[in-house]
């Protein structure tokens, strides 16, 4: 995809972080905006902030662990603008709280993560490859997963990007499969300055977790500030997007520990020993982590 000018764009997650930078880039790039977002507050605030410059924009309250709320966004959002050429379904949560085994997490927390972080990138490609298909202009997907994919760790957050990656390598294959003129990414990022940290505020009512009542969030907020901005990451995905590159990696200080990870899988002997107190204090030194 290579002209922005006048398409659309749905961006969930979009009211602000990583969501809200690319939503700057893309009405930078001329296009029109749909912003999908569970914080009303916040996709309010991000909406007056697109029409006090101009730019055509379209909130839609949504739950992407919920299809049907999915759905309906789309539905709106083809109604509004006629076609979709461009999709980030960039939503995402982590679960915060005490560290525990993973057979101790509450289901809660895993209905949560994946819902959110997995489901509602199938929904948001359930919703609108048809409909992309079906208009037939090149288009394409950003399925946001994360670096924290390739990390052992276990808990639902590293599951849930995990799959979104597998998932988008089977979408990419399926869509040029088909001859659609859709092309698809995944988008691997290391740390960036958003409130990813501080997910827990939006946990669902019913999502409600036993074991931190307090809905404590990662405490990792010192970290993020000195991390990558959301408008630099959007800039990078952009150029991604018009070479039609796959695999978007942004953060370069993370490429050996990939690396690392593929090697001890094929050595086919423990599992790969992940150095947490290194990168975080690589990323609290300002390093592309």
């Amino acid at each position: 995809m290579q002209d922005f000018s006048g398409k659309t764009a749905v961006i969930t997650g979009g009211a602000s972080g990583i969501g809200l930078g690319l939503a700057r880039r893309c009405a930078d790039e001329g296009m029109n905006l749909v912003l999908a977002d569970i914080e009303e507050e916040a996709l309010a605030g991000a909406v007056n902030y697109f029409e006090e410059r101009q730019v055509r924009v379209l909130g839609v309250p949504t739950n992407t662990m919920v299809k049907a709320s999915v759905n309906d966004m789309a539905g709106k959002a083809i109604a509004e603008f006629g076609k979709v050429h461009l999709l980030f379904n960039n939503a995402g949560v982590v679960n915060g709280g005490p560290q525990v085994p993973v057979w101790e997490l509450p289901d809660v927390d895993w209905d949560w993560v994946m819902g959110v972080n997995f489901y509602g990138v199938l929904y948001g490609v359930q919703a609108f490859v048809p409909h992309m298909i079906e208009h037939g202009e090149a288009s394409h997907i950003v399925n946001t997963a994360s670096i924290a994919a390739f990390i052992p760790g276990g808990g639902p957050y590293g599951v849930s990007k995990y799959g979104v990656v597998t998932f988008t390598e089977g979408l990419v294959q399926d869509l040029k499969a088909q001859k659609t003129a859709i092309g698809a990414s995944v988008l691997c990022p290391g740390w960036v300055n958003t409130k990813i940290g501080d997910a827990e505020r939006n946990r669902p009512g019913s999502h409600e977790n036993s074991i931190n009542t307090d809905k404590a969030g990662l405490g990792i907020n010192a970290l993020l500030s000195n991390s990558k901005s959301p408008d630099e990451l959007a800039s990078q995905v952009f150029d991604a997007i018009t070479q039609d590159h796959f695999y978007i990696l942004p953060h370069t200080g993370w490429d050996d520990m990939v690396v690392d990870h593929a090697k001890a899988m094929v050595a086919r002997g423990g599992v790969f020993k992940f150095d947490v107190a290194r990168q975080t204090q690589r990323g609290l030194d300002g390093e592309d982590v």
